[in-house]
């Protein structure tokens, strides 16, 4: 579980392919080796990862086939930067939303823009991921927590203080780019069970209901 706060911009220092279709990434890093475990998660770019190996300046993550797949992750190269986050301690401050780590779809900017001290992004999204989304709402793109200010069928709108864009590979991204996109665990949870409430056969009362139900 991660927050969406992102803690430090690593950096790709190799990038191994293990097969066709799996790679084993090296990242450098300063802050979230200082406490690293093999078996820990790490959030990489949103993605949650696990740790295989590490030393003082890097650690080691595997990447599956279905992972490649379904997210930015096949873009990263030699040199690439990427948002990192530990997972959430027990103990400390909740600064961002519920964060999973589990990529919902990926993302394509389709402008930005600045307004006075603030950076908008418009991201184009497949269709069915904008049942999840809420003016005023969570998202989380390439890792970071971010407040929704407008929403349609198929593109949402989010805004960047300075200090996030310097801070996160975000700031540098920009039009015909493409981001990891998790919508808000909760809302997924809301609109799972409302279908499963609505798409239930009603069996109504019957000989099988009375029976069951110790009538007969």
């Amino acid at each position: 579980m991660f927050t969406g706060i992102v803690e430090e911009k690593g950096t790709v220092k190799r990038v191994h392919q293990v097969s066709m279709q799996a790679v084993q990434l090296t990242i450098d890093s300063k802050v979230v080796v200082k406490d690293v475990e093999i078996g820990d998660s790490i959030a990489v770019n949103g993605i949650c990862l696990t740790v295989t190996d590490f030393n003082a300046n890097s650690f080691q993550v595997d990447a599956m086939p279905e992972t490649l797949k379904a997210t930015t992750l096949h873009e990263l190269r030699t040199g690439s930067s990427v948002n990192l986050e530990r997972a959430m301690a027990a103990n400390g401050r909740f600064g961002g939303h519920f964060v999973s780590g589990h990529v919902d779809g990926i993302g394509e900017i389709v402008a930005k823009y600045k307004k006075e001290n603030a950076i908008y992004y418009e991201i184009k999204i497949q269709e069915e991921l904008a049942k999840f989304l809420l003016h005023k709402g969570s998202i989380t793109v390439d890792g970071i927590s971010l407040t929704l200010f407008a929403v349609s069928k198929d593109t949402f709108t989010i805004s960047l203080i300075p200090h996030t864009a310097s801070e996160t590979i975000l700031g540098s991204k920009g039009k015909g780019d493409i981001v990891n996109i998790e919508c808000d665990m909760l809302a997924k949870y809301v609109q799972n069970m409302l279908h499963n409430e609505y798409t239930q056969p009603k069996e109504g009362i019957n000989q099988t209901f009375l029976v069951n139900n110790g009538f007969m």
